[in-house]
């Protein structure tokens, strides 16, 4: 599948390339050594013989390090400590107390009901 990868704010074409399962939004992934997290996913199509099938994914990223506390939920990527109650469940927030972390110096930290 040909893959766009795009910077998020200024929609500058970073690479092109060929890539078999492309990651979805949420997720971080190295490109050419570099960590990149994908904030959006956008599909190309193309109309072949009356009918539209896929052609590209265009991925727009944030160059950014996986964070040494992120951990995969269930559902996804959560950056923190995914048993606390206040925690955001998200790769972009680690929780409304404390986003900048870390997660074990914090005193409003409450097991998750």
């Amino acid at each position: 599948m040909l893959v766009e990868m795009r910077q998020t704010v200024t929609q500058d074409l970073l690479d092109r390339f060929d890539l078999s399962d492309p990651p979805f939004p949420g997720q971080w992934f190295l490109h050419q050594q570099t960590s990149y997290l994908v904030m959006q996913r956008r599909h190309r199509y193309k109309l072949l013989s009356g009918r539209y099938e896929l052609s590209s994914i265009v991925l727009l990223v944030k160059r950014q390090k996986q964070p040494a506390d992120a951990q995969f939920v269930g559902h996804g990527w959560v950056i923190g400590d995914a048993d606390c109650r206040f925690n955001a469940l998200s790769p972009l927030l680690r929780c409304a107390v404390l986003p900048e972390g870390p997660c074990d110096r914090c005193v409003h930290r409450e097991r998750r009901s």
